[in-house]
């Protein structure tokens, strides 16, 4: 018989490799072996604060608040709903978004100017026009710029509130600054710096972002039909509730009533402390990152 000690290990092993599996897919861990162990200069010195936040549980958290803000834009969210084929694929694309991230914030700069320039072909050819008959295109400087600056304001939202060693003033700035490379390196506009730009381009953004019938879709989705199985519907369903919480109040207004979702009726204190339970039992799951290459 299995000692508690044994057993507790072998829960936390299991439950580690299916969110494991989920997030990164079955080629995660050859991924993460060699992102994190081939020798070689790298985009980010492993004391920048982008490697603290992207890192980091809260990550989950912030990653959905991600989708939900960036789906109202209308343009874009017309450009996901047409190409992206996240109904049908939904963990097939975190598996490569979470693997860029990856890539470019703790892999060689070799292949993190790899994974850019397979981003970029891609997005060359993703055209089409809204519903209005407004025309797009995926590489557009512009809507490039709307993604990372959503990504960038919902990961750092959640690394404050959720992340297990929040930034300074001067590491959230910092921690702009370094995601604002990778943005430039996809071809997006003017990405921000510091917070008095986030909020700045933020703001200018603000009265072109609306919910749609796209993005009402995409709540009802990812709030309260996601593909999981029962035993994973409780802790996403607290995740769902600290990502709609996370949101600004205009955006999370905009994502109210789109799905009619247990998450978008959660008081926020209720919220935040189901946030931070399934923030802390992630990262008690997962596997440590493989130590470094020496000569990275």
């Amino acid at each position: 018989m299995a000692s508690p000690t044994t057993a507790v290990r072998r829960i936390r092993r299991h439950a580690g490799e299916a969110v494991f599996l989920r997030v990164a897919g079955p080629d995660g861990a050859r991924n993460r072996e060699r992102i994190h162990s081939t020798p070689g200069p790298r985009w980010f010195a492993p004391d920048r604060p982008v490697r603290r936040v992207h890192g980091d549980a809260s990550m989950f958290v912030g990653g959905l608040a991600a989708l939900l803000l960036q789906s109202l834009h209308p343009v874009a969210m017309a450009a996901v709903a047409a190409h992206s084929g996240y109904r049908g694929d939904l963990w097939g694309r975190l598996q490569r978004t979470s693997t860029f991230l990856a890539v470019t914030t703790f892999g060689t700069s070799a292949d993190a100017e790899a994974a850019v320039a397979r981003v970029r072909e891609v997005h060359s050819r993703v055209r089409g026009r809204t519903a209005d008959g407004v025309p797009y295109r995926a590489d557009d400087p512009e809507l490039l710029a709307w993604v990372h600056i959503a990504e960038a304001d919902c990961f750092l939202r959640a690394h404050q509130r959720y992340g297990r060693h929040p930034l300074d003033p001067a590491g959230c700035d910092a921690y702009l600054a370094d995601t604002a490379r990778v943005a430039r390196a996809l071809g997006a506009d003017r990405p921000p710096e510091d917070m008095r730009e986030l909020a700045s381009r933020m703001a200018r953004f603000r009265p072109c972002l609306r919910p749609t019938a796209a993005s009402r879709d995409t709540a009802r989705f990812l709030l309260t039909d996601p593909p999981l199985p029962g035993a994973a519907r409780l802790p996403y369903a607290l995740l769902a509730a600290a990502a709609v919480d996370l949101l600004p109040p205009w955006a999370r207004a905009a994502v109210a009533g789109g799905s009619g979702s247990a998450a978008e009726r959660l008081p926020g204190p209720a919220a935040r402390a189901g946030g931070h339970a399934v923030t802390r039992a992630i990262r008690w799951a997962l596997p440590p990152a493989p130590p470094p290459s020496p000569r990275g």
